[in-house]
């Protein structure tokens, strides 16, 4: 810990954005880091073994490697393998399972502390996602161990009484897997309907099993209470308590707000917490100091992917150039 790695860039967060980052800074000729706590892509490591994504291959590509998959849609796994073949191709250089601590301005440089080295760089990139805080429900009972905020497979879950709260893709995808798999599925929604933003492809299954009543669904429903047997929900027509064997709480995931106020970088005090920084530049109130990726948007968590913040990357090491010129 006591070495100081000098770098032009640090980046945090070894995501798809995070590895943009790098392959922009290699462009350039620019010495960099791209330091992560889990593994490569980790929260795309973290989604269900069976995910599908929304986007079609080449809207996820960077680095002008091309993504083919065998499906319409890539899968997770298909996404991982490109991933590393990107990292390799592109000769990126990753700190892997490797935490930072603290982010902290000294004159013109920074000084990111990990749990592993301490790094000096003229600019750091925060490419964090929000995949590692879940959208807490606050009921009582939430801390149990038979509720869960991520899922990864449906086979635990088979012959099991479930509850699904939410009716995003996520929970969607939870509901009909589960189902299919064998569990007694029941959704809790806060809406009136199963949104259109539901994968095209998707939402006319989940509604004609709802229709089928093969899943229970309680609209413009919530959780009041969750125990060690039962569930109970506020619905329309008042309380309704049932029996519950596990509670798949699929209620969207937040940025790490106090890591971003730790490093100074200010919040907006309107309802999506948006971090300050400029669109055109990705830079924050902090000069050197930008933003990549989701982690852009605050709690508007649904306005930034893979491919529409990939531009990131080029526009921050492009302001950067300029900047140290």
């Amino acid at each position: 810990m006591d070495q100081m790695l000098i770098r032009d860039v640090v980046i945090v967060g070894g995501g798809p954005i995070g590895l943009a980052c790098g392959i922009a800074c290699n462009k350039n000729a620019l010495s960099y880091e791209i330091i992560e706590k889990g593994a490569l892509v980790n929260s795309l490591f973290n989604y269900p073994l069976n995910m599908t994504f929304f986007s079609t291959s080449e809207r996820l590509e960077i680095g002008e490697v091309p993504f083919i998959s065998h499906n319409p849609k890539p899968t997770r796994s298909e996404a991982l393998e490109y991933y590393r073949r990107v990292a390799m191709h592109w000769k990126l250089k990753t700190r892997l399972y490797e935490k930072v601590l603290k982010i902290k301005k000294e004159k013109d440089d920074f000084i990111t502390e990990t749990d592993r080295n301490n790094y000096q760089s003229r600019a750091v990139i925060i490419a964090t996602g929000f995949y590692d805080i879940p959208n807490l429900m606050n009921v009582p009972g939430e801390d149990l161990a038979k509720v869960h905020h991520y899922y990864k497979e449906p086979h635990n879950y088979f012959g099991q009484k479930i509850v699904v709260v939410g009716a995003a893709n996520s929970a969607v995808d939870v509901a009909l897997e589960t189902w299919r798999k064998g569990a007694e599925v029941t959704m809790v929604i806060r809406e009136n309907l199963i949104g259109e933003n539901v994968k095209y492809w998707v939402r006319p299954d989940i509604v004609n099993r709802i229709r089928d009543k093969d899943i229970t669904a309680f609209f413009n429903s919530s959780l009041k209470e969750i125990s060690e047997t039962e569930v109970e929900i506020i619905t329309p027509e008042g309380i309704v308590k049932f029996e519950n064997d596990f509670v798949l709480a699929m209620t969207g995931y937040l940025p790490d707000f106090p890591f971003l106020k730790e490093t100074g970088i200010g919040i907006g005090a309107d309802d999506m917490k948006t971090p300050v920084h400029n669109p055109e530049t990705m830079e924050t109130n902090i000069p050197g100091l930008y933003l990549a990726g989701v982690v852009c948007g605050g709690m508007q968590t649904n306005k930034w992917f893979i491919e529409n913040s990939r531009v990131h990357a080029d526009k921050i090491i492009e302001h950067f150039k300029s900047a140290n010129n």
